[in-house]
């Protein structure tokens, strides 16, 4: 299984965010596009559905940007990739949404390790906050003595 770019991508420009966060300053989108290597535009539209999602915020005007909408301890990558992607399901029988039934289901075997690899992806997945994820680019930063911090 693969994720999709606008997860990468999101999950890179809600780091961006958690990277700023004590500065409690919005952050311009084109910002975030020049540091993370991300088209504005593509950007802008995920932007869109992580404020939909409320995990961020918008602030309007010339001294306007982005903001987490909580403490980055409080934002879990699986709520980023939720938003971005739909729920956590690697086949349709074992979506954590709406799973289907099929005519096999009481007895198939591989829908029992689909299920064990859904959960165990749902745990990193949630069990890993912005602010880990903060922490890590700041040791890696720090280790580097480099900006670049990518995801």
């Amino acid at each position: 299984m693969k994720f999709s770019t606008r997860a990468r991508y999101g999950m890179r420009a809600m780091l961006e965010l958690a990277l700023n966060y004590d500065t409690k300053e919005p952050m311009p989108l084109f910002q975030i596009a020049e540091k993370q290597l991300i088209s504005e535009g593509y950007l802008e539209q995920m932007m869109t559905v992580l404020r939909k999602g409320g995990l961020v915020r918008s602030i309007r005007g010339a001294q306007g940007g982005y903001l987490l909408s909580r403490d980055p301890a409080r934002i879990t990558a699986g709520e980023i990739v939720r938003s971005l992607e739909g729920p956590l399901g690697i086949t349709d029988c074992v979506s954590e949404e709406d799973p289907k039934t099929c005519v096999r289901s009481e007895y198939c075997v591989t829908r029992l390790l689909w299920e064990r690899v859904r959960e165990a992806m749902a745990s990193v997945l949630d069990g890993a906050t912005l602010e880990d994820l903060r922490k890590e680019a700041e040791k890696l930063r720090r280790s580097k003595e480099s900006d670049m911090y990518y995801i």
